[in-house]
């Protein structure tokens, strides 16, 4: 027991970690794919809004451009559509 006292501090123990495994070229592929997925699901909920704003924008803008309003389209429609069913009735 005496001897204990007398000697210096433990060197610290080395700390051997287990390689990690490698992964199978199933495996890879599954990350891949997982990885791919969620990109995709990323880039969807950040794109389909800014492609139907832009959409929006796109329609207003010919709107604009041909000085008229979706109103006003809406209602020459209704117009055209009566005067094809009284076409029809005759």
């Amino acid at each position: 027991m005496s001897g204990d006292l007398n000697e210096g501090p433990l060197a610290p123990a080395a700390t051997v970690t287990p390689p990690s495994p490698k992964l199978t070229r199933r495996e890879k592929r599954r990350q891949r794919r997982r990885r791919r997925k969620i990109g995709e699901e990323i880039l969807g909920w950040i794109l389909v809004p800014l492609i139907l704003l832009a959409g929006f924008w796109a329609i207003n803008a010919g709107f604009a451009f041909f000085g008229t309003t979706p109103s006003v389209v809406f209602d020459q429609l209704k117009q055209v559509k009566t005067a094809l069913e009284k076409r029809e009735s005759r």
